[in-house]
């Protein structure tokens, strides 16, 4: 007697479990048979010894950065990587306070916990030997804006602010203007 509420949830579960299953199964009626490739669609997909199309850009606004605005029955070509600029060149800023890109290549430079080799180079007390820009006076300041005597602990990893100049084609188009440019622009207005 006890058991009865008990066995009454059980047969409650066991109701709801059932109607559940089988609203899923109707469902699974419903939906249409899969698609067989036949001559008409097959005509749409590429054959198999076939070259990739060519990329298209996206269109509107929207990034496709999976895709490349490639179909997803198709294939597309991979994009070639992007070469270092190795001039020593340094590009000009496009806003204030942006870090500046590193205008050599960094490969097999060793940045961690144990060693820094940009130090070797950017460290204040080497940058007069290398012919280096020294590392900003920012980068020795703690968060409470107090000078320490070596790298602040979360400026010592560089590359999480300042990357490589490649030749990398823009993903999407700029129109960006910094003050400069848009100051001669603008027409001379005498005073009057």
């Amino acid at each position: 007697m006890r058991d009865k509420p008990l066995i009454a949830i059980g047969l409650l579960v066991l109701i709801v479990v059932a109607a559940v299953a089988f609203m899923a199964g109707r469902k699974a009626a419903n939906t249409p048979p899969p698609v067989t490739a036949t001559a008409a669609t097959s005509a749409n997909l590429p054959s198999p010894g076939a070259k990739p199309a060519a990329e298209e850009a996206p269109q509107g606004n929207q990034i496709d950065a999976m895709r490349r605005g490639i179909p997803v029955n198709q294939e597309g070509a991979v994009p070639s990587l992007a070469h270092v600029e190795n001039a020593d060149i340094k590009r000009n800023r496009a806003y204030p306070m942006q870090p500046p890109t590193i205008p050599h290549s960094i490969d097999n430079y060793q940045v961690d916990k144990n060693s820094n080799r940009c130090l070797l180079c950017h460290a204040r007390a080497n940058a007069d030997k290398f012919q280096a820009p020294p590392v900003s006076v920012t980068h020795y300041m703690d968060r409470d804006d107090q000078f320490l005597a070596t790298i602040s602990p979360r400026r010592y990893f560089c590359n999480q602010c300042h990357v490589v100049q490649t030749d990398a084609k823009p993903l999407v188009a700029n129109n960006f203007k910094d003050i400069d440019t848009i100051l001669s622009e603008q027409p001379e207005h005498k005073a009057n």
